[in-house]
């Protein structure tokens, strides 16, 4: 998961594009990066780290230009290293082009082992680069003919934005596994170019949108290409979007967009909240309170109280200098951020049973802990409540789920779960439940993490591996 923002006709569109990612800070937090385009030349700044730490005002400042593209990372696909943040700039026959790009391919390593053979030379561990490379293969006139070209022999997850010359060109996959908002920015002409009255603007989430206070357009349809070009719209579909099945990622709701984003065409606090409650009936429980694992809990515990009729209270405190420890890249740092991350209220806990109600479980290490951390903070009974299925299959579409083998939900049953995470009872949703709590029809959303049913297949090494490139990232494991 990364998060994507631009924005095209704005005299100020590098510090708009910093704001834009800023508000997707929670889609990763490994690195981030920002390419603008002056007129002359393309600019770009990246580095290792959060947003506020590789854009102080004077690096923004020299970031010049009325077009410009932003990410934040964390790796999926590819290795922990500044060569692989985004976005990845090339010079080529069309001209600089700089792409950013959330979501995985399942044919990258099979499209990159051609085109190597073919002469071309990767300069990073990237999927994304592929798209580029499959670019610069088929040059044309007009570049959004090259990127449709591009697009057209990919398969897999991608929300994506373009930087060209002229332009900047928003697309999304054919089965729309990725979310992606097109927005428009209007401030009576004040710091417009000249002429103009509105910005086109698009990012992975609303949330960036509302910071700038950009009114919501719509959300690109799958396979939509929309052309931002000299303040004018365009918009063309790929021609595979017959072929696809709707397949929009339930996890974005169950945990990675942001509670006060609507994705999806649904609010994403009141999916969750609805999913509590759906929870609370599926999973009841005798207790005396509710309380969330902040904060991808809050909303669920809020709908499990509500349904259930026990108290909620924050009997958890969560340390917000902490990066949220489902995406941080390595095993030890996810360990550290545990230990620091959550502080029980004793006050609240001591001497009664308390239902936790957390978004899910990977591992199980980090739910050992916490359910360790409120039994010494004096709870009596201990109850877990999860607002997703089990985990059971690795993400090859934009999630870093690990392999299968380290998903505990694909070794042990839940009763043998709930032994190991050291709960009086543990409860899962079913697939079913969640999708009840989504407005679209079941069938348009994709539940491999939870069911193994991929729309999308993934090239054999990667599929063997549980990630796409399995060589060059052994490393991270």
């Amino acid at each position: 998961m990364c998060g994507i923002f631009g924005i095209e006709s704005h005299s100020d569109a590098a510090n708009l594009t910093y704001l834009g990612l800023y508000a997707l800070q929670h889609r990763g937090q490994e690195s981030a990066g920002l390419a603008s385009w002056d007129g002359r030349q393309m600019r770009v700044e990246r580095g290792m780290g959060e947003v506020r730490e590789i854009f102080p005002p004077r690096v923004l400042t020299a970031l010049q230009g009325e077009r410009a593209i932003g990410h934040t990372r964390y790796s999926t696909a590819g290795r922990s290293m500044i060569a692989d943040a985004q976005p990845v700039v090339v010079m080529t026959a069309m001209g600089p082009l700089a792409i950013v790009h959330n979501g995985n391919l399942a044919n990258a390593m099979d499209l990159r082992h051609r085109l190597e053979q073919e002469g071309s030379i990767f300069q990073t561990s990237s999927d994304t680069e592929v798209i580029l490379h499959l670019m610069a293969k088929n040059p044309r006139e007009d570049v959004v003919d090259s990127l449709m070209l591009a697009l057209s022999q990919i398969r897999g997850a991608y929300s994506l934005l373009l930087l060209t010359r002229d332009a900047v060109i928003a697309a999304r996959d054919p089965w729309g596994f990725r979310p992606l908002i097109e927005g428009e920015l209007t401030s009576e002409g004040a710091g417009l170019g000249q002429n103009r009255s509105s910005a086109a603007c698009f990012a992975s989430e609303t949330c960036a949108l509302d910071l700038l206070g950009a009114r919501k357009v719509g959300e690109l349809q799958p396979g939509e290409v929309v052309v931002a070009r000299e303040g004018n719209v365009e918009r063309r579909k790929l021609r595979n979007v017959a072929e696809a099945q709707a397949s929009r990622c339930a996890f974005e709701h169950v945990y990675f967009a942001r509670p006060d984003s609507e994705i999806f065409g649904d609010p994403v606090s009141e999916v969750r909240t609805e999913m509590g409650r759906v929870l609370a009936r599926e999973q009841p429980v005798e207790a005396d309170l509710v309380s969330p694992v902040p904060d991808s809990g809050l909303f669920p515990a809020l709908g499990f109280a509500d349904q259930s009729g026990i108290p909620f209270e924050m009997g958890l405190i969560r340390n917000h200098y902490v990066g949220r420890t489902f995406i941080q890249p390595k095993q030890e740092i996810r360990d550290f951020g545990v230990r620091v991350k959550l502080n029980p209220v004793r006050r609240l806990i001591e001497g009664q049973r308390v239902v936790l109600v957390d978004d899910s479980i990977v591992r199980g290490t980090t739910s050992r802990k916490i359910v360790r951390m409120v039994r010494e903070a004096g709870a009596r009974e201990v109850h877990l409540r999860i607002s997703s299925p089990p985990t059971q299959w690795p993400c090859h579409y934009g999630i870093d789920t690990p392999r299968r083998k380290e998903l505990i939900a694909a070794q042990k049953d839940v009763d043998e779960i709930c032994a190991y995470v050291e709960a009086d009872s543990l409860g899962y949703m079913t697939v079913d439940g969640m999708l009840s709590c989504l407005s679209g029809p079941p069938e348009s959303y994709c539940t491999a993490c939870w069911s193994g049913g991929y729309r999308v297949p993934v090239s054999a090494a990667g599929a063997k591996q549980g990630n796409l490139f399995p060589i060059l990232t052994e490393a991270k494991s």
